[in-house]
């Protein structure tokens, strides 16, 4: 394991943004998003959660798709540059990096999204394991050690100094490129990492969340879940938002669009969420004409289909922002509180 102290973070920076392009969680008009490092970048790695979650580096928010040129009968399609530049992100938490093996669940099967392959080929993950997590967290129900993220690095933030333990072939390699503005860490680093995972372990234990009961939510109990009468109450306060879906990071759902530059037609893609009365929209109208229908699905999506569909793994990773966002308090948290019971407990 290596390490560097916050004194000289800048080094390190500059080291991976010589080859690469590097992201971090930056604070821009008090918030902190991922977004491209500058030299002038306020960089928080001490914030436990970004507003947005990290999957705006593979899956992002609005992205191109192709190009149309238009000159009388001819029509000439442009697809969009396949030279993207190898880039980092960096100190994306655990419950981020979870919700990747969930994307790359939908996007890298068959047929395979080309374009969400291309930046998960391109892109290096940092990952950084938890030091305090909040009341809103609840990773763990789910599986997750919030001590210990999967990715290509794994770091540490413990007392000023940032421990740095490559795991994979795309980590080792990076970490041989930048090595020199690293020293190596010793045995009582390793205790002060080791004492710094076993305090975050004693709070998760203890956050509010800690000990939600998953069982009811499996593929035997879908069709009885799914016609529950409950739902009818649980969908009144939502208001169809979407913006659970927007800070989620495991929601898929994308529309696309054409718009006329006045030279040529860019067709590209954006996020998209099933609250939304005109998700789906086709000529006959919309599957599901009615919010408790939408507020169902997402739900069932969530801890039913998905995880029947994929061994299990559930399409929530607990982080909980949907809980600090929602501006009437209906999340998830909610929904398995309610339907995780039957009627007659």
């Amino acid at each position: 394991m290596l390490k560097i102290s916050m004194e000289n973070i800048d080094k390190l920076y500059a080291a991976i943004k010589e080859s690469r392009d590097l992201f971090l969680p930056i604070e821009s008009a008090g918030q902190v998003q991922f977004a491209e490092y500058t030299d002038d970048a306020v960089v928080r790695l001490d914030v436990l959660k970004t507003v947005k979650s990290a999957k705006d580096a593979f899956f992002p928010q609005s992205e191109d798709l192709m190009e149309f040129k238009v000159c009388g009968k001819e029509i000439d399609v442009i697809p969009p540059s396949g030279d993207m530049k190898e880039f980092v992100i960096m100190g994306v938490k655990a419950c981020d990096a979870k919700s990747f093996e969930i994307l790359d669940r939908v996007y890298l099967k068959e047929p395979i999204d080309s374009y969400y392959a291309l930046r998960r080929e391109k892109g290096l993950v940092v990952v950084q394991a938890c030091g305090r997590p909040e009341e809103s967290c609840f990773c763990n129900v789910f599986g997750i050690d919030a001590t210990a993220p999967v990715g290509d690095v794994v770091t540490y933030l413990v007392d000023g100094t940032l421990y740095w333990d490559a795991q994979t072939e795309k980590g080792k390699e990076l970490t041989e490129k930048i090595a020199s503005v690293f020293d190596n860490a010793d045995a009582n680093d390793d205790a002060k990492v080791e004492a710094s995972k076993a305090e975050t372990k004693a709070i998760m234990e203890k956050l509010p969340f800690a000990n939600l009961d998953l069982s009811r939510f499996n593929g035997e109990n879908m069709m009885e879940i799914f016609k529950d009468e409950r739902w009818n109450e649980l969908y009144k306060a939502c208001l169809g938002c979407g913006t659970c879906t927007f800070v989620c990071p495991t929601c898929q759902c994308y529309d696309i669009k054409d718009y006329d530059t006045g030279h040529g037609i860019k067709r590209f893609r954006c996020w998209d969420s099933c609250m939304y009365s005109d998700f789906t929209m086709m000529a006959h109208g919309n599957n599901r004409n009615s919010q408790m229908e939408r507020f169902r699905q997402r739900f069932m999506h969530k801890l039913v289909y998905y995880p029947s569909n994929n061994e299990g793994i559930y399409s929530c990773v607990g982080c909980g922002r949907c809980v600090n966002k929602c501006p009437i308090s209906m999340n998830i948290v909610k929904v398995i509180k309610t339907m995780g019971v039957t009627d007659n407990e």
